[in-house]
């Protein structure tokens, strides 16, 4: 499944507490000089330095992907020109962006980022369209969670479509990956600028923020799915086929959003059972301070209020699917009778059609034979007498006929 936890042992893990020193120096000795791009290089836990970049940054070509499960990623060597891609933050010196690794790792404030990266723990480093090079340097961990999101924009044609967000997890700090603008890394260095003074900021501390925020964005979500639900299910039996044209596509539209809101949630609750039992176990194989065992039975239990908002949402969406599934089966099976006694109407019509051509057929039949060219009963009397009785007679043959087809019911 796209949402993932692949962890190895925690007794190998102890050697590896953080990105390798020499894995940053090489980096940092290989890479070429680029242009600054006016870099904000002031440690600072200002608001302001938390806001995202507004920079529209350019789709990759059709024929690279950079991302396992065909995401609409974007070409990093056309966003690093305009975008901020990089961004560390530390809830103790706030929010550092650059728009490549070698000019973040570069930055100084009381110490280069590098040296806070090997030196420091609860950092954070947020990374929007990596290059391969830059996913080498810093892809030595011992925890990777893929965690999907969706397309946040409702004027996209692939609104709701799934992106996968990448969390590696370090001992001392978190790193995240995602090939597409996502609202939720703005939206935890927000929170955590908050509640700093409140929290110890832990790389655990950081992953749960990053989950709920990720599971809090179908919330509104599904609770417009639910209005819609409730409205077809109210109106599909009440509205008759002419005022409910666009029946079946509000059907099959809301229809879609359930089948991509089970898509997107429907593996995220094992995920987190298994970040909460790794999370429990790594107490045993760590010898952490009494605040960092705190905070970490914290996290765990907040993990598992968000398995248990997770599990709501699903049974909220398989309701939603029942109820759309029921509604669908209501709407046509009311056309399917609607469409029957419109056609039982139509053959009632044609019967009492039937029924009156029926008596007309005898009357033609002896207007016929007395307008015959040859000697016919009454033809030389001067009187009007035969043409009375002929129109008597037709007269009480069409009321005896009418009778007879009232008491028989087919007028």
């Amino acid at each position: 499944d796209p949402d993932v936890l692949y962890p190895v042992s925690f007794m190998a893990a102890l050697d590896n507490d953080a990105i390798q020193a020499d894995v940053l120096r090489s980096f940092l000795s290989n890479q070429k000089d680029e242009p600054k791009q006016g870099l904000q290089r002031q440690y600072t836990a200002r608001l302001d330095d938390l806001l995202e970049g507004t920079e529209k940054p350019q789709p990759a070509p059709a024929g690279r992907r950079f991302s396992l499960y065909g995401d609409t990623a974007y070409d990093p060597s056309k966003v690093m020109q305009g975008t901020n891609r990089f961004v560390f933050y530390s809830a103790n010196l706030g929010a550092v962006k650059s728009p490549s690794l070698k000019q973040l790792l570069l930055t100084r404030g009381e110490m280069p980022v590098a040296d806070l990266l090997l030196k420091t723990s609860g950092w954070w480093i947020d990374v929007f369209a990596a290059t391969n090079e830059e996913m080498r340097t810093l892809s030595q961990h011992y925890m990777f969670i893929s965690f999907r999101s969706f397309n946040h924009d409702l004027h996209s044609t692939e609104y709701l479509d799934a992106v996968n967000f990448y969390i590696i997890v370090f001992k001392t700090g978190v790193l995240t990956f995602h090939f597409q603008p996502l609202p939720h890394p703005h939206n935890v260095r927000r929170r955590i600028h908050q509640l700093k003074d409140f929290i110890h900021v832990t790389p655990e501390w950081i992953i749960y923020a990053l989950i709920d925020d990720i599971t809090d964005s179908f919330a509104p979500l599904i609770q417009h799915t639910e209005l819609e639900v409730d409205s077809i299910d109210d109106l599909v039996l009440v509205l008759s086929v002419s005022e409910q044209t666009d029946m079946i596509r509000r059907i099959g539209s809301c229809r879609k959003t359930v089948m991509q809101l089970l898509r997107l949630l429907g593996p995220k609750a094992d995920v987190v059972r298994s970040l909460i039992k790794r999370f429990g176990d790594k107490t045993h194989f760590y010898d952490d301070t009494k605040d960092t065992r705190k905070s970490q039975h914290e996290v765990t239990l907040y993990l598992g209020d968000i398995q248990d908002h997770l599990l709501t949402m699903l049974q909220n969406v398989n309701h939603y699917d029942l109820v759309l599934g029921r509604a669908h089966r209501n709407y046509l099976g009311q056309i399917s009778i609607e469409l029957s006694q419109a056609g039982n109407t139509t053959n009632e019509m044609i019967n009492r059609l039937t029924f009156f051509a029926t008596i007309v057929v005898p009357l033609n039949l002896v207007a016929g034979l007395f307008g015959m060219n040859v000697n016919v009963p009454g033809q030389y009397n001067t009187d009007l007498v035969w043409f009375y009785w002929i129109l008597l007679g037709m007269f009480v043959y069409v009321v005896a006929m009418v009778a007879f087809g009232k008491r028989a019911g087919m007028i």
